[in-house]
Formats: structure tokens, sequence, C-alpha cells
């Protein structure tokens, strides 16, 4: 099974969605399942992981209302407040939902790069431990020491880097991204998405080339069995095309084996999610 390991749904509204600034106009409409199944079809995707985007208990409902009536979303990683103090008790309630996998917070826009350091965050992240939920992790690079400490203290919870940690493409900076990097994939809780790129490069000049030493410093960190396929659908049309987000990792991997593409473009996400 072919698994798109990262995608979005939303209705569209200015207030709820307000990341979405005048440079990224394309985005202000609504993108739904209907839209997204032809794309998948197009492309020769069996199923996808639904992500949250908005920061909100309403925003994981929408999401496994939509699961519920789209067999191709395979598992929805919705938003609940891990600062809450009854955090225990609402994970109790959302684990008997059909679908529900993980969680998601958007970090990057905390501004305390020590953000996941927090003590009621870290109250949070040991609960979905408990409960067997993943966590994805949604930052920038600034904020990787704080990811280094996090997974090496939570050895037991499932963790799962989004968009390769964003690193600096545009401007062809490694430096301490690729050192972080390095540090998280030791430990062995911890997978990576290969997604996100495009919009971290040039959004119109980007070239392959321009992705593959960063592609190249996650695979070798992380190995074929800890990444995975994910277009970041819609938000990868500001810069490409599905079909072209998906031909840089069925070009990177063109010459794996038949093993580890199965890994990277499905098993690997079926694994993390457990489904």
């Amino acid at each position: 099974m072919i698994i798109d390991s990262h995608n979005h749904f939303w209705k569209y509204d200015p207030s709820t969605h307000g990341w979405i600034d005048d440079n990224m106009t394309i985005l202000r409409r609504d993108f739904l399942p209907p839209e997204f199944s032809e794309e998948l079809k197009a492309n020769g995707i069996d199923g996808t992981i639904s992500v949250q985007a908005d920061q909100s208990l309403k925003e994981t409902q929408f999401l496994l209302e939509l699961s519920a009536g789209y067999e191709f979303i395979k598992g929805v990683v919705g938003w609940v407040d891990l600062q809450s103090e009854d955090i225990s008790e609402q994970l109790e309630v959302l684990k008997d939902h059909k679908g529900l996998v993980g969680f998601r917070h958007i970090v990057q826009s905390e501004p305390n790069p020590n953000f996941l350091l927090g003590k009621n965050f870290r109250r949070g992240l040991a609960a979905l431990e408990n409960r067997d939920f993943t966590y994805d992790v949604l930052v920038v690079p600034t904020q990787l020491d704080a990811v280094c400490k996090t997974v090496e203290e939570l050895p037991n919870q499932k963790f799962v880097i989004d968009h390769l940690a964003k690193p600096y493409i545009q401007k062809k900076e490694m430096g301490e991204w690729k050192k972080h990097i390095k540090r998280i994939s030791d430990h062995e809780n911890v997978m990576c998405k290969l997604s996100g790129m495009v919009t971290e490069a040039h959004w119109q000049n980007w070239t392959y080339d321009d992705l593959v030493p960063f592609i190249d410093v996650v695979v070798e960190a992380f190995g074929t069995d800890r990444i995975m396929y994910g277009s970041d659908w819609p938000v990868c049309l500001l810069a490409a095309e599905y079909s072209e987000v998906k031909e840089i990792i069925s070009r990177y991997v063109n010459n794996f084996s038949d093993t580890e593409k199965t890994n990277v473009f499905g098993l690997n996400a079926l694994k993390f999610y457990g489904l």
C-alpha cells in the first residue's frame, strides 16, 4: 500500500487560517477530500495521513469526520491542548475515536525555542506515550536542540519529524540543522518525513538538485526504515504540483531496493501510525 504520510484539509476561514498570508493567496479556498482523492488516484497513492492545520479540538473533530467518510484517509493526526491540566482525562475520551493516531502542536510558531521543554507540555507528551499515540514534531532549526532533549528524555514515545525540521534550503545552509538531525536520529523512537521541502526552497525556481543534499543528510541519518514520503498537500502547491512533489522522492529512491522503496512509500508510515 502506497501512503502519503502528510496532508491537510480545511474549509478556508480568514480568522482560522490567518497564517495563509498575502504571499499564499492560492491557498485561500477550501481543500477537501474529493479534490485530493483525484490527486491520489492520478499519482498511484492508496491512502493518506491527514494532519491538523488549526490548533483546536474542532479541527480534530473535523478531520475525524472526514476520515469516517473517506476510506482513503487512513489516519488522523489531530490537536489537543497538551499543556492542559486534565490532558490525561481528555486523551482517555479521545483514544476511542477510530482513525485518531496521534497529535501535533505547531511548535514552529512558538517564540520560545525551548517550548518543548516546558513542564506542562512535557507532561502532555508523557500522557501520549501512555496511550500509544504518536507525536508529529513541527519545528524550525533553532528549536532542534529542544527536540534532541525531548526525544532523549522520552525514549518510549513515538516521534516523527515533519518536513525535515524545515532546513534553510533556499539559503543552502545546513550547519546546526545537520548536526542536530544526526543527533536526533540516534534515538530509535524517532522517524522523519520527506515532506515540505519545496516550500523551504525558492518557490518559483527550486530544482531537484537543490533538495538532494538535504535528503541525503536525512537518509544517511535515519536509514530507509525510519523515513516516509509526505506531500504536504495543499501547502506544497505554493511551489509545486502534487505530481512534482511525488516525483522528487520517486527519483531519489529510483536505485533503492524494492524493499526500501516499499518502506519509504508506505510501510514505514503504516508501522509508525499503527495502521
